[in-house]
């Protein structure tokens, strides 16, 4: 039987586990995908605590299997499904997730992969990538425009940095003093994170924020509000929508098809995009993964790869 890292209630890291499950089976607008990579996100464990994405509803079943992205070969294709093939190398948003030998991707948010890209880049692109192309065209700054982005040095800060610079906008990107470096290699002024940060985000950008897309949501997203002079340029993705509302601004509206993927694909082949991988670890080791995301530290993307 094929295997899959699970959880099998709501807690922390001891509900997880590596099993033994039935081979999914795609339903109606479903392809089932033989997993090469799975990328590895912070709603991954939030989920295993109980947390509900905006809008989600209904009981969880348990085991549930972790991750929310993935990458592989279609191996079966569900009822109603057009535009995909039995062998066709694939990239996209789970169904019931990724870490796993096996999962089932909805045709809908499901790219086909370009030959140059590897498997392991195009699973980190669905979830990070994607929210982050998102909230940069809702947005809709001019070129030569300045963004704050707060949490510029996570899986989708660094995302949102790169594909900010794409489209031609000064970048301000607020992050922890060890992630300087980092932050500024991707073409950002970096403000440290901490106590003062908005004094500091001011004097960065003397002539003023033209934008926010915000990744840590509370006090610093409310900070981040009074930067602006127009609200409605307020995004995150690191908040509630009520927060944002309270605020003037709105949720990232996800547009969850796969003309968006196909598009952060081909940043990713032009240059524009690197995801910063710094870690990869075996299906066998999914929950150090997890650990390695849920713990705080890592920079870039982490990702699970599926031995065939």
């Amino acid at each position: 039987m094929p295997k899959a890292y699970v959880f099998t209630r709501y807690g922390g890291p001891e509900t997880e586990a590596l099993v033994e499950v039935d081979r999914p089976v795609p339903g109606p607008g479903q392809v089932l995908v033989a997993v090469r990579a799975a990328g590895v996100n912070p709603v991954d464990w939030k989920l295993r605590t109980g947390f509900r994405r905006p809008g989600e509803s209904g009981d969880r079943v348990f085991p549930a299997v972790l991750g929310s992205e993935a990458s592989g070969v279609v191996e079966e294709l569900g009822d109603g499904v057009e535009g995909f093939a039995v062998g066709d190398e694939v990239f996209g948003n789970t169904a019931a997730g990724g870490y796993a030998e096996y999962a089932l991707l909805p045709a809908a948010v499901t790219a086909h992969k370009p030959a140059e890209l590897s498997f392991t880049v195009a699973a980190t692109l669905p979830v990070a990538a994607a929210t982050a192309y998102d909230g940069i065209r809702q947005l809709d700054l001019p070129s030569g425009a300045t963004v704050l982005v707060t949490g510029a040095g996570g899986g989708v800060g660094v995302a949102v940095v790169q594909i900010a610079r794409a489209f031609g906008l000064r970048v301000v990107g607020v992050a922890g003093e060890s992630k300087k470096d980092f932050v500024e290699s991707l073409g950002a002024v970096h403000v440290p994170s901490g106590p003062g940060w908005a004094e500091r985000a001011r004097a960065a950008a003397p002539d003023g924020v033209d934008g926010v897309y915000d990744l840590v949501g509370g006090e610093v997203l409310s900070e981040a509000a009074q930067l602006l002079t127009d609200r409605t340029k307020l995004v995150t993705a690191g908040a509630p929508p009520e927060e944002a509302e309270r605020l003037g601004g709105t949720r990232v509206a996800r547009a969850r098809n796969a003309a968006v993927l196909d598009a952060v694909a081909h940043l990713v082949l032009n240059g524009d995009l690197t995801p910063h991988i710094t870690g990869k670890f075996p299906l066998d080791r999914a929950g150090e993964a997890l650990r390695t995301v849920e713990d705080g530290h890592a920079r870039g993307k982490v990702v699970i790869e599926v031995a065939r």
